[in-house]
């Protein structure tokens, strides 16, 4: 592809975002059906200013949001979807006729990776770990489901948690149960849990080697979903394995959430297949 004067711009908006793959497989789609659109990494701290920055700029068609970010930019856009406004956070945003409006896709992606994993979701009690914008997110999405056993939200964030909980029990039908996360907790929640969700910075490459949850209280009638991709296993991930747990990778929400991102940006079809192969070529 030429990058000329007419060719337009998405990225990754985040901190850090050296370890994010979504340059690699938003260029090799927008290459496949040869669209003059670029995408690139933006390692952003102020949020307000970089949104600002991008308004300025012709050209700029949309982002990805991540870490830290998820949160603390809806202020700053012009919109935000209704879905979003409801989980309370985002992880796109849409440049279109001159707004900013935020999207979230991380609820769809999470739930097509769960239920490639475990099928129905009716009947599982499930324990999430982490409050943050992920998190809201596909808690939100798990909410919509008929027929939880039963949720847990286990963060280390006193008022970040509290208020996703108070969102949830007051938005939804879902009963909430929320403490602080700690080996005696996961201890008296995991034995009768059917479904962890990591939802954490924990393990993410460079720090491949952390774990928020001990090997000892994995079982094997757990299923582990970890949203981290990257590394594809993480070490959450090796050691479900070990206890014989199904086995979640971060890297079916990523695909899922990220071709949904994709639509929105472009209104053409994503070529799944093109970001899965990418994906997977990383990793092998």
């Amino acid at each position: 592809m030429e990058i000329d004067a007419h060719t337009g711009f998405c990225g990754v908006i985040g901190n850090p975002v050296e370890h994010s793959l979504s340059p690699a497989i938003h260029n090799a789609a927008f290459q496949q059906l040869r669209l003059n659109l670029v995408y690139l990494a933006f390692r952003v701290e102020a949020i307000g200013e970089a949104i600002k920055g991008l308004r300025a700029l012709g050209g700029f068609r949309g982002a990805s949001v991540t870490i830290p970010h998820k949160v603390s930019s809806m202020p700053f856009l012009d919109e935000i979807d209704p879905t979003a406004r409801h989980i309370g956070a985002i992880n796109t945003i849409v440049a279109k006729q001159g707004a900013l409006i935020g999207y979230n896709t991380d609820a769809t992606g999470a739930l097509r990776a769960l239920r490639g994993g475990v099928g129905s979701l009716a009947g599982k009690r499930v324990v999430m770990v982490g409050s943050g914008g992920a998190a809201r997110a596909i808690a939100f999405a798990l909410a919509g489901e008929s027929g939880l056993a039963g949720f847990t939200l286990l963060g280390v964030d006193a008022n970040e948690r509290s208020r996703l909980a108070a969102d949830l029990r007051s938005k939804t039908a879902l009963s909430v149960e929320e403490a602080h996360l700690d080996e005696a907790m996961l201890e008296k929640t995991l034995p009768a849990s059917h479904i962890l969700v990591h939802c954490t910075p924990i393990g993410m490459s460079p720090k491949t080697e952390g774990t928020c949850v001990p090997a000892s209280l994995l079982h094997s009638g757990l299923a582990v979903m970890d949203i981290v991709y990257n590394p594809r296993e993480t070490q959450l991930l090796k050691d479900a394995r070990q206890a014989g747990c199904v086995t979640i990778p971060g890297l079916e929400m990523f695909l899922h959430q990220a071709a949904a991102q994709f639509e929105l940006w472009t209104n053409h079809t994503a070529p799944a297949d093109i970001m899965r192969a990418v994906l997977e070529s990383r990793f092998r």
